[in-house]
């Protein structure tokens, strides 16, 4: 067997680890999918209430594909608050698993499970709603998201060394991190709206690019030819953040080994 076989296998392992925990609570996971459809449903009325089609649309698209990406950057960002609520986290660190191989896995389980998520909400939306997408490009919104995808998780990478760091509230500063990119990213508003030095920060946000771009896809029909001013600095993006955050996810276990902060729950 070679070394790239075992450690895909490996990776694989910690897919079907995640997707049998997900079935173990399966009550929480049909909570979170109410929720997160009834949050939707309740932003897209507001575009039903302006009677305004496109108003529609645009909060409709938000609402969705914030959804996916906040369910990637979770699932990825949280992956060591669920050891330690499982009481695995010693054994996980300690198992002759590479790292990456493990990262690997959590992300594409996050990325599984946040199409499943999103594609239960998309489909209530759309007939709900009665949304013609009939002029929507879904090849080029299908590229924008994947690309996007991999900046969300090295964010999420780097945000999943906080309760590494900090046992008491580093599940606390991931939730701050999300709450964060919700408010720069122009999730139900244009980010020409928001203050100078906010537009700034959210030019360093993933989710800006992906979200205006997806809704230049699915309302304007805009190719992916078209597209190079979203596509090039996600692209850029996750080059710089998967190995940063691979770096500092790495970082964060070696300081955490060394305190004896694995150990610790709570």
């Amino acid at each position: 067997m070679t070394v790239m076989t075992r450690e895909l296998k490996a990776s694989y392992a910690f897919v079907e680890r995640n997707f049998n925990l997900s079935k173990r609570y399966w009550g929480w996971e049909v909570a979170f999918m109410v929720y997160s459809i009834a949050g939707a449903m309740a932003v897209t009325l507001i575009g039903r209430d302006q009677d305004s089609p496109r108003l529609i649309l645009s909060l409709m698209i938000g609402a969705t594909f914030w959804n996916y990406l906040s369910v990637v950057f979770s699932v990825v960002a949280e992956q060591i608050s669920w050891e330690r609520w499982e009481g695995t986290l010693e054994y996980t660190m300690m198992a002759p698993v590479r790292r990456v191989s493990q990262l690997l896995g959590s992300t594409l389980f996050a990325i599984m499970w946040g199409l499943i998520h999103t594609t239960v909400v998309l489909i209530t939306l759309i007939l709900f709603f009665g949304i013609d997408l009939s002029n929507a490009d879904f090849l080029s919104a299908g590229v924008l998201m994947l690309v996007g995808s991999l900046s969300i998780i090295g964010i999420g990478m780097m945000a999943a060394a906080l309760p590494l760091l900090w046992v008491e509230r580093g599940d606390q500063m991931v939730f701050v991190i999300q709450s964060l990119l919700l408010l720069i990213s122009g999730v139900y508003y244009s980010v020409t709206i928001l203050p100078g030095w906010m537009q700034a920060i959210a030019a360093l946000s993933p989710a800006t690019y992906i979200l205006d771009g997806v809704r230049l896809a699915l309302i304007d029909g805009v190719p992916i030819t078209q597209m190079g001013g979203h596509l090039l600095p996600l692209a850029v993006m996750a080059v710089v953040f998967i190995p940063l955050g691979v770096w500092v996810f790495g970082w964060a276990e070696r300081y955490a080994k060394r305190t004896g902060k694995l150990k610790r729950v709570g």
